[in-house]
């Protein structure tokens, strides 16, 4: 359900930003697709296929699905469109020099109607909805998640922090 949800999220928001629909609807259905994989079987995997994963990453089970899944899109799904791919790639994490491509998916994710219901993924599509700017709605994300992840003393990855810093710093721009 919340896979259909991003794809369908993703491709309303690739209409409304004026990017690929149907690509953007593919990064959707696919960005979760090692999601399934237990963090062992992760781990076999990195360490079978060579994959090459950031450490930081590779301590933290809730992200590592997501590089390995632009690995499965990539090579099980036959998927050879970077954009697609790095979409995937970056959805939970996110990275400075995002493209606007790369932002949707982002926020698809985070924003999906199927089972992101809790006010705060509200405040998110507010933010979205009245600035209509994909980096000021990626920095009030940023900020929650960083918050959250405190709040529960879990592990930052330092992209998110890189990220945040960068928006915070470039967001009068």
């Amino acid at each position: 359900m919340h896979s259909l949800g991003t794809a369908e999220m993703a491709g309303h928001l690739a209409e409304k930003f004026g990017l690929n629909v149907l690509n953007a609807k593919i990064a959707g259905l696919l960005h979760d697709c090692a999601k399934e994989y237990t963090y062992e079987q992760m781990l076999e995997l990195i360490k079978n296929k060579a994959i090459e994963i950031d450490e930081d990453e590779i301590n933290s089970p809730k992200v590592l699905h997501a590089p390995l899944s632009a690995y499965i899109a990539k090579n099980q799904f036959r998927i050879s469109d970077k954009e697609i791919l790095d979409a995937i790639k970056y959805h939970t994490i996110g990275r400075i020099g995002m493209s606007n491509f790369e932002k949707i998916i982002f926020l698809a994710d985070k924003i999906e109607l199927n089972t992101r219901i809790e006010p705060c993924f509200e405040l998110i599509r507010a933010e979205l909805k009245e600035s209509n700017n994909l980096d000021k709605t990626i920095f009030l994300c940023s900020k929650m998640t960083i918050k959250s992840l405190l709040d529960r003393n879990l592990e930052i990855n330092f992209k998110t922090i890189d990220l945040y810093n960068y928006l915070l710093k470039n967001r009068n721009k």
